[in-house]
């Protein structure tokens, strides 16, 4: 079976757009693959978060991916600091990495303008951490946005350089699996393409039914269309769009139709599109704060979860070693 990898930032509750993008697609790969999904602590350091921050951070996303239907029993879920091989196979990929290439990176030169006060070396060497939470686990697949494509690419040419520096063919060149070919995007309340957490524009699956009601009831529209079947502008689009991904077929028809006669009103429109968003995440609401307040559960996924995962990284590690030249006697 064809092995995934995948990294998942402590970065707050998760929004709609999460579900329909990457947590749909996970919860359909770990069906078909072998998987191993974890929460990249290490990676949110390069932001300084206090402790307690960060221990909640990483519960709170736990929480909610083990409530969507990520299953440990059928993936491996882990907590990336909690495997200490990827610190060390990080080690080794920086020793092959170059100032110049690490520098002409996208993600880190917009990091540098968004925060000159703060260009910390794990910014800077980014890539190389992620291409060891890949290639620790021999990953052949990596589901990403195409926005992390040149991180992709960077992993690739590390591993590729690993096996030409040491004359061998060890570690694969893995390929990129676009999220967006298999996910719905859901876009944002403030009539923009993309629900974010940065964009302000989410409704988060914990929120509760005043915050989803008066979010979607302030949500942009436009002053309503003028002729018969006119195009929608992007604003009414992506409340269509939200309609079309939480409501009943016939609900989405009855206002799509009234759309297109002119005699649509947005305030009955969001109205049902809060009852119905409200309805979708009752049952995740719920199990989210069932799964949060028990911690041993929390706890016994994570501890076996790292159990799993260096169980596989430390096959790797020992190969490595080997390679390098580090196991002498």
């Amino acid at each position: 079976m064809e092995i995934v990898a995948s990294g998942i930032r402590p970065t707050g509750n998760l929004h709609l757009g999460n579900y329909f993008g990457a947590v749909k697609s996970f919860l359909q790969m770990q069906h078909e693959y072998k998987c191993y999904f974890f929460i990249a602590d290490w990676h949110s350091l390069t932001t300084h978060p206090c402790p307690e921050n960060l221990r909640q951070s990483v519960k709170t996303i736990l929480s909610e991916y083990l409530a969507c239907g990520l299953d440990p029993e059928k993936a491996t879920i882990y907590v990336q600091s909690d495997v200490r091989e990827v610190a060390e196979l990080y080690l080794y990929l920086n020793m092959n990495a170059y100032l110049g290439e690490l520098e002409r990176v996208t993600t880190f030169k917009e990091k540098v303008r968004a925060q000159p006060d703060n260009v910390n070396a794990g910014l800077l060497t980014y890539p190389s951490l992620m291409a060891a939470d890949i290639i620790v686990h021999r990953a052949v697949k990596v589901p990403v946005g195409k926005d992390q494509e040149q991180n992709m690419e960077m992993t690739r040419k590390f591993a590729r350089r690993f096996n030409n520096i040491y004359g061998v063919e060890y570690f694969t060149e893995p390929a990129s699996f676009h999220l967006s070919e298999k996910a719905v995007k859901i876009p944002g309340l403030d009539g923009s393409g993309k629900m974010g957490k940065s964009e302000g524009n989410a409704i988060y699956l914990a929120d509760d039914e005043k915050t989803i009601y008066k979010k979607v009831m302030h949500a942009v529209t436009d002053f309503g269309p003028t002729e018969p079947d006119s195009i929608k502008s992007e604003a009414v689009q992506n409340l269509f769009t939200m309609m079309e991904v939480v409501s009943e077929k016939e609900t989405y028809d009855f206002f799509n139709e009234k759309y297109n006669s002119c005699a649509i009103r947005y305030g009955d429109m969001k109205k049902q599109l809060a009852e119905d968003i409200n309805k979708f995440c009752i049952p995740v609401r719920e199990r989210i704060k069932e799964i949060s307040a028990n911690e041993a559960y929390l706890e016994k996924v994570v501890k076996t979860g790292a159990e799993q995962a260096s169980a596989n990284a430390s096959i790797t590690l020992n190969d490595v070693r080997r390679i390098i030249g580090f196991s002498c006697f």
